[in-house]
């Protein structure tokens, strides 16, 4: 029994839907739903056995304990976190309270439980903390990418808040012992994804005729991996992960958001010639907005250690898997009309 906290988010969700198919996992959602939660994202294995939802806080110390207490999890998958950059710099009070707060609340509940174990379920048991790229700043364009050894300078508000994070579990492991694996991940792309984010918000916006807006000069380098290759990484590190250590899982594909911009105008060039509204080509669309504050010019991840270690690697090319994730926003308007009308939130408590 895996409880997963943020399961109803991007991540979480494509985590799940991987677990309930290819592993013979049972699976606690605890979520408490905040704007990115959706589980609608969820429809396809709300009704699997193995599958139980929670709607809960991790700051919520007595719920959480409830789950803890029912469900008796084996291992937890901590992707609860508030996550978007330009968020955390309009309101950071959020982000300190979930991602540093919750973080802390759900290690103590956890640590209390795992106190309780037997001593062969304590060595079975792992905490797994799931982390970004981001706490560790970023790079020019000629330094190596960042390893598990990489100094931490988080440049936001919200990787400030993954870096206290991730501190505090590892002091939970070394103080109290709590066995713990940490990974941290580039940037995701793939289908469900919030339409905050710069691949799925540049997909709608384009097929709304509205701009396309693009930080700076858009030369900033992300290596983009595609969610269900970063979940295959995160079940490995769950179950083959050494204790007390830290992975980065990496997409090895160095782009700069303009070519990631000017790619998917490409393709819904290919793909929707026929939804363009009011301009002769997508690309017209593309509008350059002054660069936020403390923008990162660069993240890269070296995946040496989880590829040698633990035999991971990235299997999607990024240039098809945006061809396909661009074209499953194509073919499911259902998924995302509801979330940019706000409709999405009324339903969120159902399991379909």
């Amino acid at each position: 029994m895996i409880l997963i906290t943020g399961g109803a988010g991007f991540i979480g969700s494509t985590l799940i839907r991987y677990l309930l198919a290819h592993t013979q996992e049972s699976i606690v959602n605890l979520d408490a739903l905040s704007y990115s939660g959706n589980l609608d994202s969820l429809k396809d294995v709300a009704n699997s056995e193995r599958y139980h939802f929670v709607h809960a806080d991790i700051c919520d110390a007595n719920s959480v304990k409830q789950v803890f207490d029912q469900f008796k999890p084996t291992a937890v998958m901590h992707l609860a976190a508030e996550s978007h950059v330009d968020r955390s710099i309009d309101n950071a009070s959020a982000f300190m309270q979930t991602n540093i707060i919750g973080t802390f609340t759900l290690l103590e509940v956890c640590r209390e439980y795992w106190s309780t174990l037997t001593t062969d379920a304590k060595a079975a048991f792992r905490f797994h903390h799931i982390s970004t790229d981001e706490v560790f700043g970023d790079l020019s364009s000629d330094e190596a990418p960042f390893s598990e050894q990489t100094s931490y300078k988080p440049s936001s508000p919200y990787s400030a808040s993954k870096a206290s994070s991730d501190h505090l579990v590892n002091a939970w492991h070394r103080t109290y012992g709590l066995p713990v694996v940490v990974s941290h991940c580039s940037n995701n792309y793939g289908p469900y994804q919030f339409p905050e984010k710069l691949i799925p918000h540049t997909i709608l916006n384009a097929l709304a005729g509205k701009p396309l807006t693009v930080y700076g000069n858009g030369l900033q380098v992300r290596d983009w991996l595609h969610v269900e290759d970063h979940v295959r990484g995160l079940y490995q590190v769950l179950t083959h992960g050494e204790v007390g250590q830290s992975y980065n899982i990496g997409g090895l594909n160095q782009v700069t958001n303009i070519d990631v911009v000017n790619s998917i105008c490409e393709l819904l060039e290919q793909l929707a010639p026929e939804a363009k509204q009011g301009c002769q080509s997508y690309a017209e669309l593309i509008t350059y907005v002054d660069d936020r504050p403390g923008h990162d010019s660069r993240y890269a991840i070296d995946a040496s250690k989880i590829q040698a270690q633990l035999g991971w690697q990235p299997e999607h090319d990024f240039k098809l898997g945006l061809a396909a994730t661009v074209k499953w926003y194509i073919d499911n308007p259902c998924w995302w009309q509801q979330i940019l009308t706000g409709d999405y939130r009324l339903n969120r408590l159902g399991k379909g």
